[in-house]
């Protein structure tokens, strides 16, 4: 759980209810479909309708386009199911920016620097947080050397 940046189509508006908010949606219907699957095989089909509490609702996780449609980049927080936290950009440097210049959270109300952003839109993924002896820091902040994504 934590932040992801998520390949949408250019003209990509993320669905909102009715009094505007947006409507969380997780990624990658195709693989929470396999896994269950894979579960029907291993634990039998009731075990596993229990285990992920129902099987995938396809209405409940983002469209799945052909990649090539996919030309831009959106970040996400994915702790609950997954709701933009910015518009879509072409680039991971304008997406990055965009989320300095917004202050946007990077975790609570902690936000990031510039570099920071920008390692998380090209490598896709952070955590929400981690901590070391100076206290907790958002995901974003995590040193390369220390990610396992």
């Amino acid at each position: 759980m934590g932040r992801e940046v998520r390949k949408v189509p250019a003209n990509w508006e993320h669905p909102r209810d009715n009094r505007g908010r947006y409507i969380p949606l997780h990624n990658n219907f195709r693989g929470a479909l396999n896994s269950f699957k894979e579960d029907i095989e291993k634990m039998g089909l009731e075990k596993a309708i229990d285990y992920h509490g129902g099987g995938p609702i396809k209405e409940d996780y983002m469209p799945d386009w052909p990649e090539t449609e996919c030309s831009y980049l959106m970040m996400y927080e994915d702790c609950s199911e997954g709701t933009p936290i910015s518009p879509a950009f072409k680039t991971p440097e304008e997406l990055a920016r965009w989320l300095v210049e917004n202050n946007v959270s990077a975790f609570g109300d902690m936000t990031a620097t510039y570099e920071e952003w920008l390692r998380t839109c090209i490598g896709r993924y952070a955590p929400s947080a981690y901590m070391d002896n100076s206290g907790i820091h958002p995901g974003v902040c995590l040193p390369d050397s220390e990610r396992k994504i």
